[in-house]
């Protein structure tokens, strides 16, 4: 037992000092000699856990959407219904006053990366497919009596929107500062949750 919890702070050790190294000097500056200096270890040591540049590629793509994941879970959580959970969780996903810059820059060097490697590109379509679903979900709980084509218009919408607000941001944080965001967020919010909106498409029945 001991050993097994060894393993796992050796692990979250490396992790932590991953982000750092993300955070501070993007994808590129993420080498397995990077990590292992900033986690006060031996690069043998990091290629017991990680024996491949690859391999540690894919966790911190992992390790991308696990912080994103656990957040959109406490924001969700925290809401008093299915309206206040929908604005919360888009709320959270764009930089707005939350300080995330450093992940925005870090989700555009993964998707620039992806564009050449399938195993990257399979990460990002699994994270960008669970993200999807929690908003359609979260959709369909506004608006119950909408049919599969409002839900999926308005659901890639709003997660188009965020997702592009993010990658502007990043590269340009002047032009896109949090009171824009919010505003812009607001109305497209405000198309799906005003009463008596129907989503855009055809009702069935």
């Amino acid at each position: 037992m001991p050993k097994q919890r060894d393993v796992r702070a050796q692990r979250e050790l490396l992790s932590n000092a991953t982000w750092q190294v993300l955070a501070e000097d993007g994808l590129p500056g993420l080498t397995l000699r990077a990590v292992a200096e900033r986690a006060g270890c031996t690069t043998g040591l990091v290629m017991h856990t990680f024996p491949t540049k690859k391999a540690l590629l894919l966790h911190a793509r992992d390790l991308l959407y696990e912080r994103t994941a656990v957040r959109a879970d406490a924001a969700e959580a925290a809401s008093a219904d299915a309206t206040g959970a929908l604005t919360a969780v888009l709320g959270q996903a764009v930089d707005l006053p939350h300080g995330h810059h450093e992940e925005s820059r870090v989700w555009v060097g993964f998707l620039a990366a992806a564009l050449a490697d399938e195993d990257l590109a399979d990460r990002h379509r699994a994270a960008n497919h669970s993200f999807l679903a929690r908003i359609r979900r979260l959709v369909a709980a506004v608006r119950p009596e909408w049919t599969d084509e409002q839900l999926e218009r308005a659901t890639k919408g709003l997660v188009a929107l965020v997702e592009g607000l993010n990658v502007l941001a990043a590269a340009d944080p002047a032009a896109y500062p949090a009171p824009v965001q919010r505003d812009v967020l607001a109305k497209a919010l405000a198309e799906v949750t005003r009463p008596g909106r129907t989503g855009g498409g055809k009702r069935s029945g």
